[in-house]
C-alpha cells in the first residue's frame, strides 16, 4: 500500500507463488524468501530495499532468532532500518515460520 512517500508491506510470507511454502523447516530459507517477497512489493510501489526504514519481523520459534537476523542482516546490512522481532503461537500455514512487516519512505528525488 502506498499514501504519498510512505509504502507499506504487511503480513509477507515465503509463499511461492503457486501458494506452496518455500523452504519448509528452514528459518533463514524463508526469511530470504520474504525479504524477497517484499523487494518485490517494494518494486511494484516505485521503491527499493533501501527505502525500508522499519521491519516486524513474527517467528513461530524465537530459538531460530540467529538463523533469522542472519538473513535479514545479509540482506538489510548497510540499510540498517528499525527492527523487531517477536515470537507469536502460529501463522496462517504451519509450514511458515516466519512473517515480516517492512515501512519504506520513498523520496521522489530519485
Amino acid at each position: 500500500m502506498r499514501a504519498g512517500p510512505w509504502v507499506c508491506v504487511s503480513g509477507s510470507t515465503a509463499a511461492n507463488p503457486d501458494g506452496t511454502v518455500a523452504h519448509v523447516g528452514d528459518a533463514y530459507g524463508q526469511t530470504k524468501r520474504t525479504l524477497e517477497v517484499i523487494a518485490a512489493a517494494l518494486a511494484e510501489a516505485g521503491g527499493q530495499l533501501s527505502d525500508v526504514i522499519r521491519t516486524r519481523i513474527y517467528v513461530v520459534d524465537i530459538a531460530q532468532w540467529e538463523e533469522i537476523g542472519r538473513a535479514h542482516g545479509e540482506v538489510f546490512g548497510e540499510i540498517r532500518p528499525a527492527t523487531s522481532m517477536v515470537e507469536v503461537s502460529r501463522l496462517i500455514h504451519p509450514d511458515m515460520l516466519v512473517e515480516i512487516e517492512a515501512d519504506a519512505y520513498i523520496l521522489e528525488t530519485r
